[in-house]
């Protein structure tokens, strides 16, 4: 099966070589590991677990929209933090992007990522198609 690279002028690319951010094949979306690095690559927009989580799932959402989908086509996501005692700011900015049925979820305390002031790292597994979304309640 073919795959394609999924870019948005929301998501700051990587240097070629380096990795992609998002890449495609059939129906299934695959997303590296998002911080919240703005566009610049070097500052990172929010002092806090929640601000950082907003951050991260608005990237999550452009580059799953730009494949095709939404944000509910997420099906897996890993989510690593540097302290997991903040883990509710995380889930706090989850509810505001996801409804229904929640993604599978991994969450992994780490010693550190890239920056010290990179809180968390969120990577994403999604299926997006007519035949993948999943109904919200009710529906």
């Amino acid at each position: 099966m073919s795959r394609e690279r999924i870019m948005t002028e929301t998501v700051r690319e990587p240097a070629p070589g380096l990795w992609s951010n998002c890449l495609k094949s059939g129906e299934w979306v695959f997303i590296s590991g998002m911080t919240a690095r703005a566009p610049d690559g070097e500052t990172i927009s929010g002092e806090d677990e929640y601000a950082q989580a907003r951050v991260i799932f608005r990237k999550i959402q452009a580059l799953v929209k730009a494949a095709g989908g939404q944000i509910n086509d997420v099906m897996k996501m890993t989510i690593f933090v540097t302290r997991i005692a903040h883990n509710t700011e995380v889930w706090r900015a989850r509810r505001e992007f996801f409804s229904g049925d929640f993604p599978a979820c991994t969450l992994v305390e780490v010693r550190a990522l890239a920056k010290p002031e990179i809180l968390l790292e969120i990577e994403a597994i999604a299926r997006v198609g007519s035949s993948s979304s999943l109904a919200s309640p009710g529906a």
